[in-house]
């Protein structure tokens, strides 16, 4: 007698992994570039101009801790994901929530596009922006499917 399979709509689908290791590799990139920028290191900033270190380096505290949580959310948020954990569809939308209030400050509040230098950095901003809407909305429809534990 054989053994039951294990049934294919138990399993997570494909998707779903390839989905959460692009998260998770989109916000690493954005870890990156807050743990490169607050650290303020060398070889990294220096392909900034004087204008746009003065820029990142002049963020208020609260930008900063905006921006930490949106970042370090997604990573952690991106994890739960790959780990089929529920918990990742409120910590993609606080990751979400923290950007979009980063983004007001960068673009809103202060003058981020003059700093910036070209329409690509709008561009860019606008693609993070709608890359953590999308994440949060792929994590809430594989929670509702019953993927998420």
């Amino acid at each position: 007698m054989t053994q039951p399979s294990t049934s294919e709509s138990s399993r997570p689908p494909k998707h779903l992994r390839i989905v959460g290791a692009i998260a998770l590799l989109w916000n690493a990139m954005g870890a990156f570039d807050y743990l490169m920028t607050e650290t303020r290191n060398d070889a990294y900033m220096r392909q900034f101009s004087p204008e746009q270190l003065a820029y990142f380096y002049g963020f208020p505290a609260w930008v900063v801790g905006s921006w930490a949580i949106a970042v370090w959310g997604g990573v952690l948020a991106a994890v739960l994901l790959l780990l089929r954990r529920r918990q990742a569809v409120p910590v993609f939308l606080v990751a979400f929530v923290a950007m979009v209030v980063t983004m007001v400050h960068n673009y809103g509040l202060a003058d981020g596009l003059a700093v910036a230098g070209s329409p690509f950095a709008l561009a860019f901003s606008a693609l993070i922006v709608v890359s953590g809407l999308a994440f949060w909305r792929y994590a809430r429809a594989m929670d509702r499917r019953g993927l998420l534990r």
